[in-house]
């Protein structure tokens, strides 16, 4: 799940403002507050796979690509051309005159010791899987058993600038994954002493990180000698840890912090008459579900589909967007987003009666699926943000209402983000989970494989189908993008069919700025593009 998560901080440390303006255009040298919450892994780019991670790695690191802004077109970033003839074989070349902030050159090697480093079962990284793509990953990630090769088969250095990428199948959209940070390149330093990097990261971008104190603060401030056309026109950011964005929303209306990117919904009937034109609510590639722990025998059931359909039936989706979240969610047809627009593989009502309310239908769906195992249902969600607790509560609620028994769904919080994750790594999910997903890159491919292919680096269910999965081989074998499209689609029909997940709404991007700061906008993925931010 790479949902928003918040973690608090006591501190506040004093914005700072240096002399040099830059005259009509912002203080290039002024500092900007921002709320934001410890990750739950080490900044390591195969590591993080979780927004408030993910965050940082957008500012410190630059790779091959690098996804639009505004559009999220996945445009050359690092990547000087990438070239294949067959979309099995790719050759890339690198971008000459690009370092890491600590004066390392960017080279082919660069990306291919990071690639080889995260792609190692020894090293442990979340997300290895998105190196699956390449050949020998099976020596060095086997399913089972120890590791026989330390490094990737089907990756090789040809030049200080050149390598070459031989996948283990044809993936004609390979080259529109590499913008995701799980791709970045490594400098030496952090081979030569990872500890020291991994508690001061170093990285290529427009930031680099001043420094970071766990439950308080991590500063970053903008690298004078980025050679990037995408330089930061502040000077630098301080991100502020906050376990309840309800304290966070507090802080930028009392003046104490300059933006909160995730407005808490309890605030959301507020937010305009509060902030007028410094709301932002903006469509992203993030669709919330609820997930199921298939390791757990009593939800993994003949029939289970059944009960899972039943209780996607009894979730009234018009009525908590509306009423909790005033028009800043949209209930979900499909398990996808709408920012993908219909070529992109968006199907508007792909889930079709499954994803509609209807009481009825649900009491009678459970009662064929067998029923709730235990007779209660519990939802487990993370309590360290006010606004899933809100729309737990509603979605019990309407499951209660549907099923006419007030105890059938129960709430069960954890208390913070780290803590959830760690217990749904561990697979000690007592039943459905909060599972929202935050695209990594906008494909159909990344709203299904990750999360729906057996073994994925997100599939926390453990939910396992072969037709899926060999359906979405077939898709991505695809170089027509028509009928690759299609073929994700057929995949995700089997999603649908057996309920793996259930869709409950398409998330928007939401944001509130103090009157210092201008130009904020927030990217599809929902997160700001800091970079861009103006401060007066």
């Amino acid at each position: 799940m790479r949902g928003a998560t918040w973690v608090a901080g006591a501190a506040v440390v004093a914005l700072t403002a240096t002399a040099c303006g830059g005259g009509g255009g912002g203080d290039t040298g002024a500092v900007l507050s921002a709320s934001w919450g410890d990750p739950q892994n080490p900044l390591e780019p195969a590591n993080t796979n979780e927004v408030q991670g993910g965050k940082v790695l957008d500012m410190i690191f630059r790779g091959l690509k690098r996804y639009d802004p505004k559009t999220g077109e996945a445009k050359d970033m690092l990547a000087e051309k990438i070239e294949t003839t067959d979309s099995q074989t790719y050759t890339i070349t690198v971008k000459d005159g690009w370092t890491f902030s600590n004066g390392e050159k960017v080279t082919a090697r660069s990306f291919v010791d990071a690639w080889n480093y995260g792609a190692s079962l020894k090293n442990n990284q979340r997300n290895a899987y998105f190196f699956g793509y390449i050949e020998g990953y099976d020596k060095t990630h086997p399913a089972s058993g120890q590791q026989s090769a330390d490094t990737l088969s089907g990756l090789k250095v040809t030049g200080e600038r050149t390598f070459t990428v031989k996948l283990g199948q044809k993936f004609s959209s390979f080259p529109d994954t590499l913008g995701y940070a799980a791709f970045a390149p490594l400098p030496r330093s952090f081979f030569d002493d990872h500890a020291a990097w991994v508690d001061k990261p170093v990285g290529n971008g427009p930031y680099a990180i001043d420094s970071y104190r766990k439950g308080s603060q991590m500063s970053l401030r903008t690298w004078d000698g980025y050679p990037g056309d995408d330089k930061a026109v502040n000077g630098g950011v301080d991100l502020r840890v906050y376990t309840d964005n309800n304290t966070a929303y507090t802080d930028l209306m009392a003046g104490n912090l300059d933006l909160v990117d995730d407005v808490p919904a309890a605030q959301l009937k507020n937010v305009k008459s509060d902030l007028g034109d410094r709301y932002l609510n903006t469509p992203a590639g993030i669709i919330q579900t609820l997930a199921f722990p298939y390791y757990d025998s009593a939800w993994n059931k003949p029939n289970s589909d059944k009960l899972r359909q039943g209780l996607s039936r009894a979730i009234d989706r018009d009525q908590i967007t509306k009423t909790i979240f005033h028009r800043t969610r949209t209930p979900a047809t499909d398990w996808t987003s709408p920012v993908l627009g219909a070529d992109g593989g968006y199907k508007e009502g792909l889930c079709g009666d499954a994803c509609t309310y209807d009481a009825a239908a649900a009491k009678k769906l459970i009662e064929q699926g067998g029923g709730l195992p235990g007779g209660q249902v519990k939802i487990t969600y993370n309590a360290d943000t006010g606004s899933h607790k809100q729309w737990v509560d509603a979605v019990c609620n309407s499951i209660n209402n549907a099923l006419g028994n007030d105890r059938a769904c129960v709430a069960n919080p954890v208390g913070t983000f780290a803590d959830f994750r760690n217990q749904i790594t561990g697979r000690k999910m007592p039943g459905p989970f909060r599972a929202g997903w935050q695209m990594d890159y906008p494909l159909i491919q990344n709203f299904l494989q990750p999360l729906y292919y057996t073994d994925a680096s997100s599939n926390d269910g453990k939910w396992s189908n072969k037709q899926f999965d060999s359906l979405v081989d077939q898709a991505n074998a695809e170089t027509d993008t028509a009928k690759a499209v299609g073929l994700f689609q057929q995949a995700e029909g089997v999603v649908r069919d057996n309920m793996a997940a259930i869709p409950l709404w398409y998330q928007n991007g939401s944001a509130g700025y103090s009157e210092r700061l201008s130009d904020v906008e927030l990217n599809p993925f929902s997160v700001p593009v800091y970079n861009e931010i103006k401060v007066s």
